[in-house]
């Protein structure tokens, strides 16, 4: 057997029936759209625990979001999670957000201080009249309806944290403030996910963490993407795409394999949940969720 079959092998005996949950974008073209659906509704037949749908820098796509969430919950059977941050608006247009959520039926928030317009590696600077940061952003929508409120933790430390210590502070802070679970960043480095959970635990956080999975076909492009978020990118994994400029059939192909075998590292350490970023493309996630055993029901035998 080769090691490719060895791979995929490990991971499905070791996931079994592992929870998924995936990541969207709001699309700015007509033909964005349409793949974006194509995706959603393939993906849909997964029965994910709930689907996210993503806010730009500064409410910059606030409008899209909206209507992509409001669409989730008219025209299929997932829960939607709405992201929102926190990033140059006024509490009031904020609670304003929240309002429209939980009439549209939303009953989950993905709720996130945001990056700085001028970019992540600029100083945040809280609108005068807005919440100060995430934690505040909770507290704000506990008090608007009773959501589920997902938060972001960062495995390799946020890149504007000092020390480990500021940054799980700044992730109990959420949790006080009444999120429920932690999604994680995207990491390619299995043991730093389980030296950070490791690190929440010395620290007595037993909330859930759910780790971020972002199947890449293309390392080139995710450069400047894991610069802005703090994520690294492992010398193995470059060199497994070196050469594969031209060649995205077998990209795809180690990155079925690579996100697989991460997985499964992940699930030998006892995690059962797996949030996907899916760049709003469906095939690579539906094929690793294979592997990794998660199926549509008329599928399963």
């Amino acid at each position: 057997m080769s090691y490719a079959h060895n791979l995929i092998a490990e991971a499905a005996e070791r996931l079994g029936s592992p929870r998924v949950s995936f990541e969207f974008f709001p699309p700015k073209t007509e033909a964005l759209e349409v793949q974006l659906w194509e995706s959603i509704r393939k993906l849909e037949q997964l029965q994910p625990s709930f689907v996210s749908v993503t806010y730009g820098a500064g409410g910059s796509t606030r409008d899209r979001t909206h209507r992509t969430v409001s669409r989730i919950v008219n025209e299929t059977s997932m829960q939607p999670a709405a992201h929102l941050t926190v990033v140059g608006a006024s509490r009031a247009e904020v609670d304003s957000v929240l309002q429209d959520y939980w009439n549209a039926g939303v009953r989950h928030i993905v709720a996130l201080r945001g990056d700085p317009p001028a970019g992540v590696n600029a100083p945040f600077e809280p609108h005068p009249e807005g919440y100060a940061n995430a934690a505040a952003l909770v507290e704000g929508a506990r008090k608007v309806g009773a959501f589920d409120i997902s938060v972001a933790v960062h495995p390799e430390k946020h890149p504007a944290s000092a020390t480990w210590a500021h940054d799980i502070e700044n992730f109990k802070q959420k949790l006080d403030a009444g999120a429920t679970r932690g999604i994680s960043q995207f990491f390619f480095d299995g043991d730093a996910f389980l030296r950070f959970r490791d690190r929440l635990a010395a620290a007595g956080v037993t909330a859930p963490i759910v780790p971020g999975i972002m199947p890449v076909t293309n390392v080139k492009g995710l450069r400047k993407m894991a610069e802005g978020c703090g994520a690294s990118i492992p010398g193995w994994m470059i060199r497994l795409f070196e050469g594969l400029d031209d060649d995205p059939d077998t990209r795809r192909l180690v990155a079925a394999a690579t996100t697989a075998q991460l997985c499964a590292q992940l699930a030998a350490e006892g995690v059962e949940d797996f949030h996907f970023y899916t760049l709003n493309r469906a095939d690579l996630t539906l094929a690793i969720c294979r592997i990794i055993g998660v199926r549509a029901k008329e599928a399963v035998q």
